[in-house]
């Protein structure tokens, strides 16, 4: 399939329009439109669900898209915990343990996968967990913006505290997964 073909590929499409959307959602969190923000994020979280369907049941899995998904995933949460941190809506260290290990896996991915070390990058069963768990957390914070209710911020912030537990613990994980699959690669070569 051409790079062309890839681009014009359903999935594809609407995984270029979560990242259309990204500006428009950071735009609304800084003029504290919160319903806005909560609907484009819905919006983008619907399209994130259906072009994993659609490239199943439209058999249009492709390399592009392989690489697109999992950028516009980490692109979209990435900002959205930079930009509620700076709106005072999540903690800093929060941001920081998140960007932490997300920088460091990238890093790490990039450089194995540029010298051909490995080239198989696949999440660890903590990594998701982590992305979900993030994915509640500012599901929680915008919900919080919209309707403020004392058992809706007490959920928000244990949420916030898992995350800057498995951020690191699952950046740990990944890091060791990493080295034990060089190690068997360095020992049957």
């Amino acid at each position: 399939m051409s790079f062309l073909d890839q681009v014009r590929a359903t999935p594809n499409l609407l995984t270029m329009m979560r990242l259309f959307i990204l500006p428009f959602l950071v735009i609304a969190i800084l003029d504290t439109n919160y319903s806005l923000a909560f609907a484009l994020f819905l919006l983008a979280g619907l399209t994130d669900a259906l072009d994993g369907l659609l490239a199943r049941w439209l058999s249009q899995k492709t390399t592009l898209g392989q690489y697109l998904d999992p950028i516009a995933d980490k692109l979209l949460l990435s900002t959205l915990f930079l930009v509620l941190t700076h709106a005072g809506a999540i903690p800093r260290y929060v941001t920081v343990l998140v960007f932490s290990r997300d920088l460091g896996i990238l890093l790490i991915s990039t450089l194995l996968f540029a010298t051909g070390t490995l080239r198989d990058f696949r999440p660890s069963i903590l990594g998701k967990l982590n992305t979900l768990v993030q994915i509640l957390g500012v599901v929680g914070v915008l919900l919080g913006k919209l309707w403020p209710m004392a058992w809706l911020n007490l959920l928000t912030g244990a949420l916030l505290q898992i995350i800057a537990v498995l951020a690191p613990v699952s950046a740990a994980q990944y890091a060791w997964i990493v080295f034990r699959r060089i190690n068997s690669n360095w020992e049957s070569a």
